[in-house]
């Protein structure tokens, strides 16, 4: 790997979120005067790691979705917008499929984690750029978990100590991102995140520390969530430029 500039982004944002059920696609839902996907591609443009970003949008949108991102991206960031699949493994595909063939290190980003820090796209594409081929944040598990069988009933209960609550951007060496797709597509397995993909291939991912604003917009309760965190931002940074909120 050749440097830090070489970073691609891919924000599969497809999805139409009918578990938070405000009735249009999650990814273009409007907090704090901003798209989640707005607040998303920020953060990751803020980061000041990221050269180009392939947006997998719902399919049909993707002609509007550049003009509804608020505010202008710096004219240093190429971003891409192209229809997205029927899974998010299909988007993401679609996506790498786009990225320019120059950049060695790929993050994947949920637009529904919205408000992750600018710093851990820095923490995960240096951990990639170090020599790990896979890295995912993640958060210690603070519920006791059950495994419960279809009638039910309790079967087990893991040991929290060694478990984490992932999140993204994930980071991964290019090669290693499109062979696990590849594989995927081939013997028709599924997968929630892009680093399960990678470890069915046997490849190690590696954790580095996730964060608490990293968290995944699903429910309603989610958007009270992000408001509260947007307000205690602006009242951190002081005033911002209309249209501008972090």
């Amino acid at each position: 790997m050749n440097g830090m500039a070489a970073v691609g982004l891919i924000i599969p944002a497809a999805g139409m979120g009918e578990r938070l059920g405000v009735g249009v696609p999650k990814a273009l839902y409007t907090v704090g005067g901003q798209t989640l996907l707005g607040h998303a591609l920020r953060s990751s443009v803020d980061s000041g790691v990221v050269s180009s970003v392939v947006i997998a949008a719902p399919v049909g949108l993707a002609g509007r979705v550049l003009d509804i991102l608020q505010p202008p991206l710096p004219r240093t960031v190429n971003v891409q917008v192209v229809d997205g699949g029927r899974s998010r493994q299909e988007s993401v595909r679609a996506a790498l499929a786009v990225l320019p063939e120059n950049l060695d290190v790929v993050l994947v980003h949920d637009a529904a984690r919205c408000l992750t820090p600018a710093k851990m796209f820095v923490d995960i594409a240096h951990a990639v750029w170090s020599g790990h081929d896979a890295v995912v944040p993640g958060l210690p598990v603070v519920d006791t978990l059950k495994q419960v069988n279809g009638a039910g009933e309790v079967t087990g209960t893991p040991d929290r100590s060694v478990l984490r609550a992932v999140q993204t951007p994930q980071g991964f060496r290019r090669a290693v991102l499109e062979r696990a797709h590849n594989a995927g597509a081939q013997n028709g397995s599924d997968a929630t995140d892009d680093a399960g993909l990678v470890e069915r291939m046997g490849s190690p991912v590696h954790v580095v520390p996730g964060d608490e604003e990293a968290f995944k917009v699903t429910r309603p309760l989610d958007l009270l969530l992000a408001e509260a965190v947007l307000a205690r931002r602006r009242a951190a940074d002081g005033p911002d430029e209309p249209g501008t909120e972090r």
